[in-house]
């Protein structure tokens, strides 16, 4: 992979993450009714889709409760703190494999603290792997798909793939961990995981009228 490409979160994932930093701080409390999706747009500067779905990530994982004509509430701390952990987790897992391959690519005559950095690495890739045990498989998106412009949550992707996607490129950059409600745009590349069979099955599920390539 391109050590010059940018690493980022989607923007509703950022959302997510700072409403959820904001619980572990104490600004909001257990019970505490927090914005609604109209005024929660208007704070970050997005649209009322992309706060839509920053709330679902904290709805999924049962940080809020959302209530129609009520809001959204405050439901859980302890939540709140696991999702903060295995989003920095995540971060410090990229940030040391960027580190790596930009060393690599400067031949930097410091082989022992590379040695550390790789070790360091392999340590966080066994513990990643032991829950993930699969190596991602990539696909792109093209025109040819009737899918284009969905979200996996809009075609049930899991439910009729059994793949789970871990990333999205998309440009210069890559989408970790998108979620259920990141689009697939024309030319992005999904990476996904599941078993030997899976990318098979993704293939056909998103170009059912082509032959095998």
């Amino acid at each position: 992979m391109d050590s010059n490409i940018k690493v980022v979160s989607p923007r509703y994932q950022q959302i997510a993450v700072d409403i959820a930093s904001k619980i572990v701080n104490g600004q909001y409390k257990i019970g505490e009714k927090v914005y609604a999706r109209s005024a929660l747009a208007i704070q970050y500067g997005v649209s009322p889709e992309t706060a839509r779905r920053a709330i679902n990530i904290l709805s999924d994982v049962d940080i809020v409760e959302v209530t129609k004509g009520s809001g959204v509430t405050i439901k859980s701390y302890e939540n709140a703190v696991k999702f903060i952990k295995q989003h920095q987790d995540i971060q410090t897992l990229h940030n040391l494999k960027h580190e790596i391959l930009q060393r690599v690519d400067q031949q930097v005559d410091e082989g022992y603290k590379l040695k550390e950095k790789v070790s360091m690495l392999v340590e966080r890739i066994e513990r990643f792997h032991s829950t993930n045990p699969f190596i991602p498989f990539e696909i792109k998106i093209t025109a040819d798909t009737p899918h284009l412009n969905e979200t996996s949550s809009d075609m049930n992707f899991w439910h009729n793939t059994t793949a789970t996607i871990v990333a999205i490129k998309r440009g210069g950059e890559i989408l970790m961990s998108p979620g259920p409600y990141a689009t697939f745009q024309l030319n992005d590349v999904v990476y996904f995981v599941g078993d030997s069979d899976s990318y098979e099955r993704v293939y056909h599920y998103l170009y059912p009228d082509k032959k095998d390539s």
